[in-house]
């Protein structure tokens, strides 16, 4: 992976981005649209709670409220929400530390970037709409797939898309259902933690933060399933 016919290290065939949490701070609008809806029929919910949320689709979200009391179908949970989130982003996008240069340095070596996230198309294309023009080459949505991440098919559908090889992809991912469904589909995963604590189990691959890091920081990393 990431090594051409001559032995040289070369750089990924292209970038699978995660978004909530990994290329923007999106999860405290989450947070706080969940507090709000519960409050509005009466139920309480603190930031705590919100936090088994973070990486997950959001339909298995919407169970959580309903299990909680929450009596609304998952459907109109989820829009709900999403209008919620949809509304803060449109007023201000807090791109994570990092994610803006890296996406720059990508650009400039030519390699694809796709974003690859559990949120739907219409809260993804809010937030590339705030990205520089041709940062990414396309999105795989949470609505878009039959099984959402920790499942492998959103990695495989973005490597599709592409007309590649997971494994020669990296992915940057800041939760376990995301990070579990980056190594699952063989992609070259990165757990970029966050909000939550990301397991440092043998061939995996961590980084604190995008802060500060290349596209040279890509070149010697190898898929789990490959050391």
């Amino acid at each position: 992976m990431l090594q051409d016919y001559a032995g040289i290290m070369t750089n990924p065939a292209a970038i699978l981005w995660d978004m909530d949490g990994t290329l923007v701070d999106t999860e405290p609008y989450w947070i706080e649209a969940e507090i709000e809806l519960m409050r509005a029929h009466g139920l309480d919910w603190t930031k705590e709670q919100g936090l088994q949320f973070v990486g997950n689709d959001l339909l298995t979200s919407a169970g959580i409220l309903r299990a909680a009391g929450l009596d609304l179908a998952p459907e109109t949970i989820v829009e709900t929400l999403l209008e919620k989130v949809i509304e803060r982003v449109r007023v201000a996008v807090p791109f994570r530390p990092g994610a803006l240069e890296f996406l720059a340095a990508a650009r400039a070596e030519g390699i694809p970037c796709l974003l690859v996230t559990a949120s739907y198309r219409s809260l993804a294309e809010a937030v590339v709409a705030s990205c520089p023009a041709g940062s990414f080459d396309g999105i795989v949505a949470g609505d878009e797939v039959s099984a959402g991440k920790p499942a492998p098919e959103p990695y495989l559908k973005a490597a599709a898309m592409l007309g590649l090889d997971p494994g020669d992809c990296v992915a940057f991912e800041d939760s376990v259902p995301g990070l579990t469904s980056a190594e699952a589909a063989g992609t070259i995963a990165v757990g970029i933690p966050h909000l939550v604590e990301l397991e440092p189990i043998p061939g995996r691959h961590l980084w604190p933060s995008l802060a500060g890091r290349t596209i040279a920081d890509l070149r010697g990393l190898r898929s789990r399933l490959s050391v």
